[in-house]
């Protein structure tokens, strides 16, 4: 019995200092880290730690299933990493061409609709995940694709970062 209470006891005090650190790493992330881009004409913005943690969260409850890493789980050729994203038509490499795709999801070469196929909020009544996701949230899950390069490096999508 008392084996059982320290082993609780441990195991609370292990899984609480996850929490705080995992809490803590959005506190360390720079302006300069957080900055990412907005649009397709170059403009910028600096993620909120509040939106850096929420897109975590999201990209993790609704993403990551099928994107652990960053990588894509379905074709292995096309990835979450910055290059993949930039030589998509059209490319995918900031907040509203992300936010847009979540929408209304194409196929890398921007000829096909595939909302049929990926989650989107265009077919939230096949994938559930997606109904209750506002414009705010898809932002967030965005700023979190393009800042995990910045955070995780080659090891995010598999692809290679040049700054």
């Amino acid at each position: 019995m008392f084996r059982r209470l320290i082993g609780i006891f441990v195991a609370t005090v292990l899984l609480t200092f996850q929490f705080i650190v995992s809490d803590a790493s959005a506190v360390e992330l720079d302006k300069a880290t957080r900055t990412v881009k907005l649009n397709d004409k170059g403009d910028e913005v600096v993620l909120s730690l509040k939106q850096v943690q929420e897109g975590k969260r999201l990209f993790n409850n609704v993403c990551s299933q099928c994107h652990p890493g960053g990588i894509t789980k379905t074709n292995q050729n096309i990835g979450l990493d910055p290059a993949a994203l930039a030589g998509a038509t059209p490319p995918r490499d900031n907040i509203e061409a992300l936010v847009d795709y979540m929408k209304n999801p194409t196929t890398y070469d921007g000829e096909e609709e595939i909302a049929e196929l990926h989650p989107s909020i265009k077919s939230a009544d096949i994938f559930t995940e997606m109904r209750n996701l506002s414009d705010n949230d898809l932002k967030a899950i965005a700023g979190h694709i393009l800042l995990q390069p910045k955070i995780q490096g080659e090891k995010w999508g598999g692809g290679k970062i040049y700054y």
